[in-house]
């Protein structure tokens, strides 16, 4: 039996992923912003569910979560950084405050929780830090460039991070998933307070009151969640976990066009080194 430690349990995938851990018998710390979103999973798995208000962007919340956490159940083996949101704007319109606490919450806070949780994980030898990305980090659409900057910075973190914890027993694995039925369009998309005409036809399409993709996307949050404990179970689990057939042929598209860009610029790359 393991125990899950998951972030921005509330709705969504944090929440599906929750479900499916206390139903398959593992023990999960369950957490949200407001408590009570997730007490009804404690309240139904009372002997392996522990719900707990958690801000990411909270230390002091941090420390007492983990603490709980480890009172309870004696360690945390996963940890799911998923609490995040979206953002959007184009980068010309991105509001300095709203930009800060994006950062705030979808990359420093998952810092902090990794920094919380290694301790143990050190002393144990052994865990999985799981942190939730999107697809937005390689496709960056225009409008989405702040939010694909907090995910892109997350992806990079993790990728060094599981090279200097390999040899401790711990990994890490960056989760990027494409379109899913969740509230990331809805409730929980952000974005800036103005809007500015010259970007109406790029950034400008992706605004909330022009967004047509809420509840129409292609992804199952329940088919997501499990993908994500059979690679966390996986002897073999990848650094990059690519979620949704969108994701997955968006990236192929992506990683093509680098490609090509990188083979016509070549023989600039190759003309920089000192020729002594």
């Amino acid at each position: 039996m393991s125990t899950w430690l998951i972030t921005g349990c509330s709705s969504g995938l944090g929440r599906a992923l929750a479900e499916a851990v206390l139903e398959r018998g593992d023990n999960a710390v369950v957490t949200a912003r407001d408590v009570t979103s997730v007490e009804d999973l404690a309240e139904t798995f009372p002997d392996s569910a522990l719900a707990l208000a958690l801000d990411v962007t909270d230390s002091a919340q941090i420390e007492r979560a983990v603490g709980h956490a480890l009172e309870r159940f004696g360690s945390i083996d996963v940890l799911v950084n998923n609490a995040g949101y979206g953002y959007r704007a184009a980068v010309e319109e991105g509001d300095d405050d709203h930009v800060e606490q994006l950062f705030a919450t979808n990359f420093f806070g998952a810092v902090a929780m990794i920094k919380a949780v290694l301790p143990g994980m050190r002393a144990q030898r052994s865990g999985s830090i799981v942190s939730i990305s999107s697809i937005g980090a390689r496709i960056a659409p225009p409008g989405s460039g702040y939010y694909a900057a907090t995910k892109a910075a997350l992806e990079a973190m993790s990728a060094s991070l599981r090279k200097e914890v390999g040899p401790l027993g711990i990994t890490a694995m960056a989760v990027e998933p494409g379109g899913f039925r969740t509230e990331f369009a809805g409730r929980s998309l952000h974005q800036s307070r103005e809007a500015i005409a010259d970007y109406a036809e790029t950034a400008g399409v992706r605004r909330k009151e022009n967004d047509t993709a809420h509840g129409t996307q292609p992804g199952d949050p329940a088919k997501a969640a499990e993908a994500i404990i059979a690679a966390v179970d996986s002897p073999d689990a990848p650094t990059l976990l690519v979620l949704g057939s969108d994701a997955y042929a968006s990236l192929s598209g992506v990683l093509k066009e680098q490609r090509s860009e990188l083979e016509a610029w070549q023989k600039v790359a190759l003309s920089t080194d000192f020729t002594d």
